[in-house]
Order: structure tokens, then sequence, then C-alpha cells
């Protein structure tokens, strides 16, 4: 009942949005789309799936990383 209510909200301030806004709301939907599916495959590769052939080694790598400390000069 509550999913109905808050889906009718959103839909009847879309539906009765001027032009321009649509417009500036598809803008940043298409922004929001480059950023996080777009970016992410050229520039955040998956490092662990390519150095470590298995979780248990994922799992080790990442518990060795969080455990070392920094050294102090």
């Amino acid at each position: 009942m509550i999913l109905k209510k808050v889906w009718l909200f959103y839909y009847e301030g879309f539906r009765d949005m001027s032009p321009r806004g649509k417009k500036l709301w598809f803008i940043i939907f298409i922004k929001l789309f480059v950023m996080f599916a777009i970016l992410k495959i050229f520039f955040f590769p998956n490092i662990l799936k390519e150095n470590f052939h298995s979780d248990k080694e994922r799992i080790e790598h990442i518990e060795k990383q969080l455990i070392i400390t920094p050294k102090k000069d």
C-alpha cells in the first residue's frame, strides 16, 4: 500500500512537470548512467579477479592489506 502511494506521488509529479524539467531529468539520468556504467568498465577494472584465481587467495590478499600498518619515516 505504501509503495503504491510513493509510486503515485512520483508518477504524478513527473506527469505534471514542465517539458523543460523533463528534459533536465533525462539529462541527469544519462549522466548517471555514463558515470556508473560506462566509466566503471573502462577505468575501474576488477583487479582482484585479474590477479587472483580463487576466492581464498582474494580473501588472504585483502586481509594482508587491512592488517599491514604503514611504516613511519
